[in-house]
């Protein structure tokens, strides 16, 4: 059996598959327009499993007969049993992970889009009243993790950062006996390493994301010139997962495409889970952003250090850093939902758990070396 005819069968079996799972969640679901929503999924899965079927007639395979997976079977079940919000977040997850599974095969070219539109679809059926808005989708992409409503978390968690890997440096430096000033120019060195690590890395990851966010529209650019109909269709069943009726969702959805504009605009948000405005943000202004929080994190543990040595700076840099912990446990309850009082105690008790072990590791070698 060839390699072309072992793919057939692979991806055949993938599409059944897919097939006869959107159809068991439209048996289980209840509501009009998400019932017909899942099964124009398992019409188009459908479709895809005859074009896999007819190539293998034409290498002289005949396909045996079909039996849904376990996993597929399982899930039809728990929707039965659940519903099938029950099993949509699972079900998204997948579809994320194989929307570009036919990126690499040539004959497959024409399915690769409405596969990757999939996972844009069931993540806005998986919302609550219907659907997720183009933002709520967004959030599964990297690039858009440190969109406007996460700034506090990332200057808390950048500053948390600084704080307790320094602390920890410095404490075991000082566990080892180290004279004051080997402490002190050890902390700076950690301030100035740990700071220029983090804003490099954040303006990797920043750059990356734009990069990978351009080249993702570029293609779906090329889709619209190629396959509008296509991108229309994908629009239409976004629209209708988020709780429009399907006439009012293919209509919304022609109106979009014809203006190319406004179309790549609306693709790229609620099938990507891109802003164009804004492609993931500045890389230079992240790595700035990283590098003063990390510094301000890294610079208590340290500070004492310039007025104090022995157990009085050690005393000071602990006490100062304890305070710091509290402010970021106390910033953290903010966003993490937790009561103040145990976010700023589990903050205080693991930055210190973290400075007493290198504090003691660095005892330990320390006595060793000498």
């Amino acid at each position: 059996m060839s390699t072309d005819t072992q793919r057939y069968q692979i991806n055949l079996r993938d599409e059944l598959d897919g097939a006869a799972l959107y159809a068991g969640l439209a048996r289980a679901e209840n509501d009009p327009v998400r019932k017909d929503l899942f099964l124009q999924l398992s019409q188009a899965e459908a479709a895809h499993a005859q074009l896999w079927h007819d190539k293998l007639v034409a290498a002289g395979v005949t396909p045996g007969r079909f039996t849904p997976s376990f996993r597929t079977r399982v899930l039809v079940r728990l929707a039965r049993r659940f519903g099938p919000r029950f099993v949509l977040p699972a079900l998204t997850v997948s579809e994320f992970s194989d929307r570009d599974k036919y990126a690499g095969q040539a004959d497959a070219a024409a399915l690769s889009s409405e596969e990757r539109s999939h996972a844009a679809v069931l993540a806005a059926a998986g919302g609550k009243h219907g659907g997720l808005a183009g933002a709520d989708i967004s959030q599964s992409e990297r690039w858009h993790r440190r969109g406007s409503g996460n700034e506090l978390r990332a200057s808390v968690l950048g500053a948390n950062d600084g704080l307790v890997s320094n602390l920890c440096l410095v404490m075991g430096v000082a566990g080892a006996g180290a004279p004051v000033q080997t402490i002190l120019l050890t902390g700076l060195a950690g301030l100035v390493a740990g700071a220029v690590s983090m804003a490099l890395g954040e303006w990797l990851s920043v750059t990356n994301s734009r990069e990978f966010a351009r080249t993702q529209i570029a293609r779906e650019q090329q889709e619209i010139e190629e396959t509008p109909e296509a991108e229309r269709k994908e629009l239409a069943l976004i629209f209708q997962a988020k709780g429009l009726p399907r006439e009012d969702a293919q209509r919304v959805a022609s109106e979009l495409m014809r203006d190319k504009t406004t179309a790549l605009e609306t693709l790229a948000r609620e099938e990507l889970g891109i802003d164009p405005a804004e492609m993931g943000g500045n890389p230079w202004s992240a790595a700035g952003f990283s590098f003063v929080l990390f510094a301000v994190g890294a610079l208590f543990p340290v500070l004492p250090f310039f007025f104090a040595g022995g157990a009085a700076g050690m005393a000071w840099s602990a006490g100062l850093s304890v305070v710091a912990l509290g402010a970021i446990g106390l910033a953290t309850s903010l966003f993490s939902g937790r009561g103040a009082l145990y976010s700023v105690v589990r903050q205080i008790v693991i930055g210190a758990a973290a400075a007493a072990v290198t504090y003691g590791t660095g005892a330990v070698i320390g006595v060793s070396i000498t």
